[in-house]
């Protein structure tokens, strides 16, 4: 489980004996595609490490409507801002495929935080990484038009989490293209008219429940 844990950027500082010490704390449990962890305004108690699989971060307006902000895949973390201000969700958190998850209480994490600095300098590092790429979402939808911003999706999450060979990118994908249009803050209409586009020169390739990102052609 140690190694696990190793992949996750939260504990990039942590020796083996402190990483242990989160392993002693941590429940592991496993989800079918679908399961809603915790919605939006929930009381905070859990905090979650993904291991396996992906989950969408998600809110909904009052009509109802659906926006995806983010998407957590294997070795990321979520659900921490809850814990350490005592505030409900600020988003609800649902499966995209079967997904195996650390749960950590908020009693014990804090305790966790109390007697680890490095731990608690890891997790505001990862914080304010947050906060920037919010910032930056903010600018995106301000400044970017919608084809730059699905493009610029693409190429985020391949790099985030997309196996590199050669000049390809394959990266697996678990959203569907209504999800995927939110995430870039695009309408169904806009994505489907780049994802053609990107295809048709070459650039993406589409299989089963993933995309392949040619930045030979990309670049070309």
């Amino acid at each position: 489980m140690i190694e696990w844990l190793k992949r996750v950027s939260l504990f990039d500082n942590l020796n083996d004996e402190q990483l242990e010490n989160i392993v002693k704390i941590a429940h592991r449990r496993t989800f079918p595609a679908g399961t809603v962890l915790f919605h939006e305004k929930d009381l905070g108690l859990t905090f979650y490490v993904v291991l396996a699989g992906s989950i969408k971060l998600f809110t909904r307006s009052t009509s109802g409507e659906e926006k995806v902000l983010s998407v957590v895949n294997a070795g990321e973390s979520f659900g921490e801002l809850s814990l350490l201000d005592g505030r409900p969700r600020s988003a609800s958190a649902q499966t995209l495929e079967s997904t195996s998850v650390l749960e950590l209480s908020s009693q014990a994490f804090m305790e966790l935080l109390q007697s680890h600095f490095d731990i608690t300098r890891g997790i505001l590092s990862e914080l304010c990484r947050r906060l920037r790429q919010t910032n930056e979402q903010v600018n995106d939808l301000t400044f970017l038009d919608g084809r730059t911003r699905v493009l610029k999706n693409l190429i985020t999450m391949a790099n985030r989490n997309g196996k590199r060979d050669g000049q390809t990118i394959s990266m697996h994908m678990a959203l569907n293209y209504d999800e995927l249009a939110q995430l870039a803050g695009v309408s169904k209409a806009v994505l489907s008219d780049v994802l053609r586009e990107l295809e048709n020169r070459g650039v993406l390739q589409f299989g089963i429940n993933e995309y392949r990102l040619n930045l030979a052609k990309l670049r070309g």
